[in-house]
């Protein structure tokens, strides 16, 4: 049976006048997702607890002027370079470049007027939406005119699959991710529902999580990685076997007291690749559980890397579709991306993509607990 195609409807309009639309997608295993065109937001991911009952599994904001408030990047798709730049500054190829200073002396998510804040051209497939954007030469102080496609599909099992690619005129850095805060618990809202719906699983401290790396970065106060990778083994960041979020949140390593919790890049087994080189199968990087709701995401690759954040600075002062406020730890998201700071840092995986080469990687969440899901 085909795939049926997305249908979209206005989801308002920006200041400076560009219509914003939002997307369904839908699955015959009950898996649908809402994307948005403006940051290319995953708005919405409706799942059904293992015995049909569906719920969005991502935090969500009630309209277009939530999203394009200064807020932590709610499913957006993140670049030009997601995570941070030191001192927001690298050298490449011998020439030096300056980029926005947007958190606090370093470059986050590419800047303040990164790809979260872009609208971005849909056009519209069998089961899957294309999204292009394409960023001028001297954007946000990076090299190059950059054309990105991030194409969502939604397959009949419900795996929700993104897959990215990026060419670039001169040479560049690149690091595309999509910025999710998953929460398995799950908002039974939908728009208009009454505000009495709620998130069923409150935060996500008893949600276990498995994270296939035996190596991570240790971070500055700032985020910023310093020193060697270091090795997970008797640490809180050993999650080779399943660990409530709540255990490492709460541990007494100076590492999770500074950050707050978890917001820390592991280095997945396996996918070591550099931007410009071949991309093989998506591998297991992660796979987070919620023994109240019975719900299992599988998160799989090829990137790297997946910075794990769980939603340490969210402080109450934003409101879902449903009413609900939003606090530290109420959802944790699972970044695959390329290392953070990798244009200051040889000895990392390369982020440089020239002219001659095509940036691709492929995500994917799968839901295990359903029906042909595995």
């Amino acid at each position: 049976m085909p795939r049926p195609t997305p249908l979209s409807e206005p989801f308002g309009t920006t200041p400076d006048g560009w219509r914003v639309e939002r997307w369904r997608l839908s699955s015959a295993s009950g898996v649908s997702a809402e994307i948005l065109t403006y940051g290319g937001v995953l708005h919405a991911l409706h799942v059904p607890d293992p015995t049909g009952r569906p719920a969005n599994v991502v935090l969500s904001l009630p309209d277009l002027a939530a999203y394009a408030s200064d807020t932590p990047y709610f499913g957006a798709l993140v670049g030009r370079y997601a995570n941070r730049i030191s001192e927001a500054r690298f050298t490449l190829n011998g020439r030096h470049y300056r980029l926005p200073d947007n958190d606090g002396g370093h470059n986050l998510h590419g800047g303040p007027e990164g790809f979260d804040s872009r609208v971005w051209r849909a056009e519209p497939l069998p089961g899957a939406l294309r999204l292009t954007l394409h960023s001028p030469d001297g954007d946000m102080g990076f090299p190059g005119a950059m054309d990105v496609t991030v194409t969502y599909a939604l397959d009949d099992d419900g795996t929700l699959s993104l897959d990215f690619e990026a060419r670039s005129d001169r040479p560049t850095v690149v690091n595309l991710t999509n910025h999710a805060y998953f929460n398995l618990g799950g908002s039974e809202a939908r728009d208009g529902a009454e505000a009495a719906s709620r998130i069923a699983g409150g935060d996500v401290l008893r949600h276990t999580l498995y994270v296939d790396a035996d190596r991570f970065l240790p971070a500055t106060p700032e985020s910023i990685p310093w020193g060697p990778e270091q090795a997970v083994e008797g640490t809180p960041f050993d999650l080779n076997e399943p660990r409530p979020l709540g255990d490492g949140v709460r541990d007494a390593d100076p590492q999770i007291k500074t950050a707050g919790g978890y917001d820390h890049c592991f280095v997945l087994r396996g996918n070591s690749g550099g931007t410009g080189e071949a991309v093989g199968e998506p591998r297991v990087a992660a796979v987070l559980s919620d023994p109240d709701s019975g719900r299992v995401m599988e998160v799989r690759t090829t990137q790297p890397a997946i910075q794990v954040y769980t939603a340490n600075k969210l402080d109450g002062s934003l409101t879902g579709p449903d009413g609900r406020t939003y606090h530290a730890h109420d959802a944790v998201c699972l970044e695959t991306q390329h290392l953070p700071d990798s244009p200051n840092h040889p000895e990392y995986p390369s982020t440089e993509l020239r002219p001659d080469e095509v940036f691709r990687s492929r995500t994917e969440f799968r839901f295990p607990h359903l029906a042909g899901g595995r």
